[in-house]
């Protein structure tokens, strides 16, 4: 059975649900603590969603720095399969695992509500049970969720289709290009602002589109995806 790490940080409220999605998956959720060093020998990890250390200084940035990140980023250089959502995106982004920066929404508003997603790469390591071009139904909440970058880097995550996830109808936050979630170029790092692990049980969310990225990831360590 697959072993994959969820991480907990000070302020962290999703790595129950992220865990939960791993074991619906059909693989092992390993915990995870922010403080040590020591990856447990899993074969992906899910940095899950929150506010860790309350968003102090800038969301996501404290909690890059943890000890537990700097095995997370060497191990991503190696390969490991890692997913961030939400404020886990925005400690990727801030960890340079991923490009850009994730800033408050458009309009200061913290926003909560179900969405559609559109699937734009199929190919990485989270989103192989996909189709390009599924449409998945999963809920956004988030204060600073708006994905910004410069021109240059939005034209080369476009260009080497590098963008997984897109809204479907417009980014509520304004994200540019509507950017949902990106992939690094390797494809084994991904972060999106919205919430799988939310979407993997229709008894308690809005649908189970969200349980692909789970179970994606399970082929991906099986040398499947």
């Amino acid at each position: 059975m697959s072993r994959v790490g969820v991480i907990t940080f000070p302020g962290t409220l999703d790595d129950v649900d992220a865990a939960r999605a791993v074991r619906r998956a059909g693989a092992d959720a390993v915990p995870l603590w922010h403080g040590d060093h020591d990856l447990r020998g899993v074969d992906a990890v899910v940095v899950p969603g929150g506010f860790s250390y309350g968003d102090y200084l800038r969301a996501g940035a404290i909690a890059s720095l943890a000890p537990i990140m700097r095995e997370v980023v060497d191990a991503a250089g190696r390969g490991l399969p890692v997913l961030g959502i939400c404020n886990g995106f925005q400690i990727l982004c801030e960890a340079h695992l991923l490009p850009g920066a994730l800033v408050a929404n458009a309009g200061m508003h913290f926003l909560c509500r179900d969405l559609v997603l559109t699937v734009e790469n199929a190919r990485t390591a989270w989103s192989s049970d996909y189709a390009t071009g599924d449409q998945l139904l999963v809920p956004l909440k988030s204060q600073e969720g708006r994905y910004v970058a410069d021109a240059a880097t939005l034209d080369e995550l476009e260009g080497e289709g590098r963008v997984v996830f897109r809204y479907r109808d417009g980014a509520p936050n304004g994200s540019a290009r509507d950017i949902a979630g990106i992939t690094n170029p390797a494809g084994n790092v991904v972060g999106l602002m919205p919430h799988p692990e939310h979407a993997t049980s229709a008894l308690t969310g809005p649908s189970e589109d969200g349980a692909g990225l789970f179970t994606s990831v399970l082929k991906a360590t099986a040398g499947l995806g």
